[in-house]
């Protein structure tokens, strides 16, 4: 009696896992038995641009004098951070 209770109760465990994935969306897992790993893309997928979305306006490129600054700048902050 207690040998068809496990065997039962091991089915029950079967069914009810299968049941889960399959509500889950995880069918592959529940047809082949395997766990599917889905490759994240590297971009976020988009949908396609509406015909009444405007173009973005892209950020003006910063000029060679600013990016000197922006150097020295950096430069003094490491050479404060070295000293300290």
């Amino acid at each position: 009696m207690v040998f068809e209770a496990v065997v039962f109760a091991v089915i029950l465990l079967a069914v009810g896992y299968w049941a889960t994935m399959f509500v889950m969306g995880r069918r592959d897992d529940v047809l082949h038995g395997k766990f599917v790993e889905h490759e994240a893309s590297a971009e976020p997928m988009r949908s396609p641009p509406s015909p009444h979305a405007r173009p973005a306006v892209s950020a003006p490129q910063p000029d060679k004098d600013s990016l000197q600054a922006l150097l020295t700048v950096i430069k003094r902050d490491l050479h404060d951070a070295a000293r300290s």
